[in-house]
């Protein structure tokens, strides 16, 4: 057999391979190799599409993957954050934390979510004495920034969020609050400052329009401190218990709750429920939609383990 090969001047190699792409093989076995071959490469391609489509997914858009928190919503100013904490405690600057005595139990979560100026010196017993993370809004850096004390020389090495349009705080805004930031975070190296770049911004904006199918600017609503921090919570955290906070029709109840401050280091602030409804039915200029973020917060209890304390629902 080998002698008919050589004869004929090929290796047995080469006529194998000739038979295969000849007609001697089935026309039926070759249409059934192009299908298996076909329909691999449309196997690999869809699987490529659904990789780069989830890949560059708007995170914020469907906060329900827990920790997308560390891939691409925070930026350092010379960096990325990097924060996964097991149970949280947030602690809202509502009057209704004052007499809980609540302090003790909030020193002891893993970790601890404040909000702009909010202070714990004289306070501790209520609101405990840790910070983990602070987010502070644009209109409140530098009321931090003027009492050190109490917000930046503290041993446990806090994390700092800012966030604010970029007219504000943005790198090339022509203000100085992005440069005071710079000049704070090169002082206190204990702490670590971070802030929402403007494309982040957008984000937040896309995931309350979602949320409540207003658009914000055209419903000329402000998103409060409290949805950013809400959020980053939820990135950031496993569980969330939640301090301060009303439910969303407290407010409305009759007759009228009693008279609470808006924050409960300010006894002599406005009250809280006329500062809710003011802005809830605020039309001229832009305003807070306090009333609204909290009927979102209450649909995300169950989604993201997140349960109210002081008052309780």
């Amino acid at each position: 057999r080998n002698r008919r090969y050589k004869r004929a001047g090929v290796t047995r190699r080469q006529s194998v391979y000739s038979l295969m792409s000849s007609s001697v093989f089935p026309q039926q076995w070759q249409q059934g190799q192009r299908m298996v071959i076909y329909g691999a490469v449309f196997l690999i391609m869809t699987l490529l599409i659904l990789y780069s489509s989830n890949s560059s997914a708007d995170p914020t858009s469907r906060i329900k993957k827990k920790n997308i928190y560390n891939k691409c919503i925070y930026y350092l100013l010379y960096g990325k954050m990097h924060l996964h904490c097991r149970q949280c405690a947030l602690v809202t600057s509502s009057s209704h934390v004052l007499g809980t005595h609540a302090g003790d139990e909030i020193d002891r979560t893993e970790c601890v979510i404040r909000m702009n100026d909010a202070p714990t010196s004289g306070y501790e017993s209520d609101v405990g004495n840790r910070t983990s993370v602070r987010v502070v809004a644009h209109s409140s850096v530098f009321r931090v920034v003027r009492k050190p004390a109490e917000f930046l020389n503290r041993s446990e090495s806090p994390a700092i969020i800012f966030w604010g349009p970029s007219t504000k705080i943005g790198r090339d805004a022509k203000g100085t609050l992005y440069r005071l930031i710079q000049r704070v975070s090169m002082t206190y190296s204990n702490l670590s400052f971070f802030f929402i770049s403007p494309g982040k911004m957008q984000r937040f904006d896309t995931l309350f329009q979602k949320e409540t199918g207003r658009d914000r600017k055209k419903s000329q609503s402000w998103l409060s401190t409290g949805w950013f921090t809400m959020v980053i919570a939820i990135e950031m955290c496993d569980n969330i218990k939640v301090y301060g906070m009303v439910p969303p029709n407290h407010c409305g109840k009759r007759p009228q709750p009693k008279r609470m401050p808006y924050h409960y280091y300010k006894p002599r602030g406005p009250d809280e429920c006329v500062t809710y409804l003011q802005n809830e039915r605020g039309r001229r200029g832009s305003h807070h939609r306090f009333i609204t973020e909290k009927q979102v917060f209450a649909r995300w209890a169950k989604q993201y383990n997140i349960s109210y304390s002081h008052p309780t629902w």
